[in-house]
């Protein structure tokens, strides 16, 4: 077996997450995707997933509070300087910088900071790339909201941040993915969870893992309209492409994230914040693909991942294709966050074995006796 991306290795136990994907479904704290995707706002989903890894953990009422707090402490990190020296970086690299200047630890107070980061961050920076100032939190309104005002300089509607709010939760948490994987191995170091966020949103920035639903709209970009989703998705699986958006490495059925966030974008269409032409395209070019990939590759399980709407939602909801990495960390860094917390309490240092394969020293000839 090659067990090289350890397939099938237990390396945690967690009371987080599961993922079943032979089923497709995802279970966080104990409550159903279908659950939260409907019913939370993100300051429930940290809540629920902080719950009994700090001392006195706030309920969501009083996280919305804290957080608001916390990200106005994020902002006041920023420096005069900032902008000539990071907005020509990738958006994810920026944020990434920045969140490197918060102070390290293992408290309630440095994980709020680390939570408010990625959505002020996101903000500053992509408003840097478009050569107007970032905007200070707003600290009254709620998480998803004040990331929406910060990016676009004014309050978005109640459609918006539920749809934001959706969007967040969905990926708050999502097993022992390569990003959590990373966050817990720094935090089993007690390097802080500042480290541990750091190694996660650096796992993350990888294409393989959190770089993928942008390339999503490329796709749709070039296909142009419904009427030519068949024959363009036929030649690019001919030429050896891949439908990005489709397929996933532990889903064996559809991502149940697909279906959270495409229920997500038609409530959002239903207050007219979706274009409908490109919704109706999105819609063709998903059922063209799957059947192209169910004639195809009849043995492979590729049905619609989470990507494929992501891309659709964070577009409708005004973030360039370049920023999704991004927000999804600032959805991830909850879960980041709580498997870290998780981890040292554990106390066990993550610490696996390899199996040397190389080659083995030359013999020495034995010495002439004299």
């Amino acid at each position: 077996m090659n067990d090289d991306g350890l397939e099938g290795v237990v390396a945690a136990h967690t009371v987080l997450s599961e993922v079943d994907g032979a089923a497709g479904r995802l279970v966080i704290r104990g409550h159903t995707l279908d659950e939260i995707a409907r019913s939370w706002q993100f300051e429930d989903a940290a809540a629920a997933l902080f719950e009994g890894f700090f001392e006195r953990a706030p309920d969501a009422a009083s996280l919305r509070v804290a957080l608001g707090r916390a990200r106005r402490e994020a902002f006041e990190r920023l420096q005069p300087g900032d902008e000539a020296q990071l907005r020509r970086l990738p958006p994810i690299e920026a944020v990434r910088a920045l969140l490197a200047r918060l102070p390290d630890g293992d408290d309630l107070a440095t994980a709020l900071r680390l939570l408010a980061g990625p959505a002020v961050y996101t903000g500053a920076v992509m408003r840097w790339r478009l050569g107007v100032p970032a905007l200070a939190p707003d600290e009254g309104l709620g998480h998803a909201a004040d990331m929406l005002r910060m990016l676009h300089g004014r309050a978005p509607t109640a459609a918006q941040a539920a749809a934001l709010d959706t969007y967040l939760v969905t990926v708050c948490d999502h097993g022992l993915n390569a990003s959590t994987f990373a966050a817990r191995v720094v935090a089993s170091t007690g390097a802080g969870l500042a480290s541990a966020v750091l190694a996660g949103i650096s796992a993350l920035k990888g294409p393989l893992h959190g770089g993928a639903p942008g390339p999503v709209l490329d796709a749709l970009d070039a296909i142009g309209s419904a009427a030519h989703a068949r024959a363009w998705l036929d030649a690019a699986v001919a030429e050896g492409q891949r439908l990005m958006g489709f397929g996933h490495r532990i889903y064996r059925v559809r991502d149940p994230r697909a279906d959270a966030l495409k229920g997500a974008l038609k409530r959002l269409s239903a207050e007219g914040g979706v274009d409908a032409a490109r919704f109706a395209l999105a819609e063709a070019a998903e059922q063209a693909a799957l059947a192209i990939l169910r004639e195809k590759k009849p043995d492979r399980p590729l049905e619609t991942n989470v990507e494929f709407y992501t891309a659709l939602l964070l577009e409708a909801l005004g973030f360039g294709r370049e920023s999704f990495t991004c927000v999804f960390a600032a959805g991830r860094t909850a879960g980041w966050l709580a498997h870290a917390r998780e981890q040292v309490q554990k106390g066990r240092l993550i610490r696996p074995q390899s199996v040397y394969v190389g080659p083995e020293p030359a013999a020495r000839e034995p010495a002439l006796a004299h």
